[in-house]
């Protein structure tokens, strides 16, 4: 009989570049591989020169590209012999702790603030059997507290102060470069706790090798320089929700609000590699709106047919922007990453907006409806 090639998941794609070795109980849910999507009618809607891509983490096992970082935080504490895990969490790591610790026998215990957490999120964490433990505060006491309990408790923390969590995110920037076949021009991404968009960089200048300087994000001693995949790395664009932009104030939201709660942190614990990214890349941060962000959360929708969660939308949003103003120089190839699915949050989704016609159950009826609508 053949060998089976079905895909295994991130761990075991990139085993050659990644910290763990034969001996590792990789802890997986086939995560990764997700699809990047060039955009064709927002383009020209907008009458955008570029060619612009999104990468839809939000088709990971629990819908976000937290299952990244997850599949290696949780391998490694594995490694360690590990019988639980703890994370402070606006939704999305709450529940990818939840199911990785499950995949390894493990406890997940998850912080979570207040009536801050959309149903679609808990229910995920409530469901893979994580002790989940509702704060009177927000995200960044959570964090506050995690790394309090650490030194306390036997728990591993898997939030993205793990370094083993942005080594599993690194690999989207990897699977981007592996498609388009080079690095792109610009890279636009939202920015909650800053893990995200520090774990790019590392893949993009990973990928780039010797071809390019290294970063400063792994002290310039990469093992993977002499393997490179492309000869350059993108510009680095962080976006935040105008309520939630420690970056755009030069210091920590003491109470930050937006609708995108993915990213409502007002003290990024990636707060230097995050800014270190963007230097290094000749980037910058920028801030939209909640209103902005949800009118391109429902363009994307509705005119890409991607439903993404409020906070996703940020990167795309700020992006479409910036082009129209010419910051992102035309003819560039753009990628923007798209964190979670819209099922995520489907209260926000839906606000506002008319979601059902009800009419008769007769032939006339139907016809009328749709007569109305082409």
């Amino acid at each position: 009989m053949s060998k089976p090639h079905h895909y295994q998941g991130l761990v075991e794609r990139y085993r050659n570049r990644l910290p763990v070795d034969d001996s590792t109980p990789v802890i997986s849910l086939c995560e990764g591989d997700t699809p990047l999507i060039r955009l064709n009618n927002l383009p020209k809607e907008f009458g955008l020169d570029v060619e612009m891509y999104v990468k839809f983490d939000g088709t990971n096992p629990t819908s976000s590209f937290k299952d990244r970082g997850m599949a290696m935080a949780v391998t490694k504490a594995a490694e360690k012999g590990a019988k639980a895990i703890v994370c402070a969490s606006t939704g999305n790591t709450s529940a990818a702790a939840a199911a990785y610790a499950a995949r390894a026998g493990m406890t997940a215990f998850v912080l979570i603030p207040e009536g801050k957490i959309p149903m679609g999120k808990l229910a995920q964490a409530i469901a893979h059997g994580a002790v989940v433990l509702q704060i009177r505060g927000n995200f960044d006491d959570g964090m506050r507290l995690v790394k309090e309990v650490a030194d306390e408790a036997p728990v591993e923390i898997v939030n993205s102060v793990n370094p083993y969590r942005l080594q599993g995110q690194k690999t989207a920037a990897l699977e981007i470069v592996e498609a388009l076949g080079k690095a792109p021009d610009y890279h636009c991404i939202p920015v909650g706790n800053a893990g995200n968009i520090s774990a790019y960089w590392i893949g993009y200048s990973e990928a780039a090798g010797r071809n390019t300087q290294s970063c400063t994000l792994c002290n310039g001693n990469c093992p993977y320089l002499d393997n490179p995949l492309t000869d350059s790395r993108p510009v680095m664009v962080g976006y935040q929700a105008a309520g939630a932009a420690p970056f755009m104030r030069n210091k920590p939201v003491e109470n930050p609000e937006t609708l995108a709660t993915a990213i409502r942190i007002g003290n990024p614990q990636s707060w230097e590699l995050a800014k270190a990214a963007v230097e290094e890349s000749d980037g910058w941060f920028d801030e939209v709106t909640d209103e902005e962000l949800l009118h391109t959360q429902s363009l994307l929708a509705t005119k890409e047919g991607v439903f993404c969660e409020p906070a996703s939308a940020v990167s795309v949003c700020g992006a479409i922007r910036d082009i129209k103003s010419g910051k992102i120089k035309a003819g560039s190839v753009v990628t923007c990453t798209v964190t979670g699915h819209g099922l995520k949050d489907t209260a926000t989704a839906i606000a506002g907006k008319e979601h059902v016609e009800t009419i008769d159950a007769e032939l006339d009826s139907v016809k009328s409806a749709i007569l109305q609508h082409v």
